[in-house]
């Protein structure tokens, strides 16, 4: 049970995470389906940061530079979906679409070819960063506690004050539901939608460090994160885009996918017999089903998607 209870934290610390990034972009008015892409960059620019960082380091500079190579790595790579939907006004879906095939594959490139520059027999796409990863975690008797369980919290209380109780909020708010409005005002729609994107690649990228330092020293980049990044938007939809229902929903498809973890630990789930894929696949069947039942019913802010014209009215 106690194994249970830390899986579930550290999987629902990533999809609140990058659920929240999601919702910062879309309350904008920018559909970012690009977060499974942006995980992955995330997550190297944070395994990378791991990977060089001298030993004698001290843990909070260590903890401070992973976590800030992550999320400058997040903002960077998400400024494709920006410029390509806020300048260029592309197809938000398919730029992020793009995203997600590029993430990935820009990774192994970029992992592979530092790893032949090192020692040209090398031609692998995995990070070590074992000595480094240590600084996040904490073992509590038989409980490992990793550093990223409060922040996920912080992380949303902050969200919910920013969006509901501060003046950026508010503004970021009425650009996605209606920009006109807005801009009459004197809202700077281009820039607040601008913010709203870099929000999101900052805590997806800072998402991508939390999934790969869950469990594991070494990280293989052509596995990316395994679908993380669409549980999220999951989340996000489910928790009908508030702070507060993504935290609760992100706890609830944490559990599910720390099944596929633990398991062998329940005598009634083994007894099933059951294949392990069963339980890799139960988050993923879950959130088809939970879509399934409140897409329709889902209040996604009204101009999502929907490019800004200036002169429109």
């Amino acid at each position: 049970m106690l194994l249970l209870i830390q899986y579930t934290l550290i999987f629902a610390s990533v999809l609140a995470i990058v659920a929240i990034g999601g919702c910062f972009s879309e309350h904008g008015g920018v559909i970012n389906i690009g977060l499974e892409g942006i995980m992955v960059i995330g997550a190297l620019g944070g395994a990378l940061m791991m990977k060089f960082l001298p030993g004698t380091m001290a843990a909070t500079a260590v903890m401070i530079s992973v976590i800030l190579a992550s999320l400058l790595a997040g903002i960077v790579f998400s400024m494709f979906l920006g410029v390509a939907a806020i300048n260029f006004n592309a197809d938000q879906t398919l730029v992020g679409t793009a995203i997600n095939l590029l993430g990935p594959a820009a990774a192994v490139v970029i992992v592979r070819a530092i790893n032949t520059a090192q020692n040209p027999d090398n031609v692998s796409s995995t990070v070590a960063y074992g000595h480094a990863k240590k600084v996040f975690i904490v073992n509590i008797g038989k409980f490992e506690f990793n550093w990223f369980m409060p922040l996920a919290f912080l992380v949303l209380v902050c969200a919910y004050i920013v969006l509901y109780k501060t003046k950026f909020g508010l503004r970021l708010c009425a650009c996605g539901e209606h920009p006109q409005a807005a801009d009459s005002v004197g809202i700077n729609v281009y820039r607040m939608r601008y913010a709203g994107v870099i929000i999101s690649g900052a805590l997806g990228g800072l998402g991508g460090l939390i999934y790969i330092t869950a469990g594991v020293s070494e990280w293989k980049f052509e596995n990316g994160v395994a679908g993380f990044g669409f549980l999220a938007l999951a989340v996000m939809i489910f928790g009908q885009w508030k702070p507060i229902n993504i935290g609760l929903t992100a706890l609830l498809f944490g559990m599910f996918r720390a099944l596929s973890n633990v398991y062998t630990g329940f005598d009634t789930l083994a007894a099933l017999k059951l294949p392990s894929t069963v339980y890799n696949m139960l988050p993923y069947i879950i959130s088809l089903i939970v879509l399934v039942f409140v897409s329709k019913k889902s209040r996604a802010p009204k101009a999502e998607g929907i490019p800004y014209d200036k002169g429109q009215r």
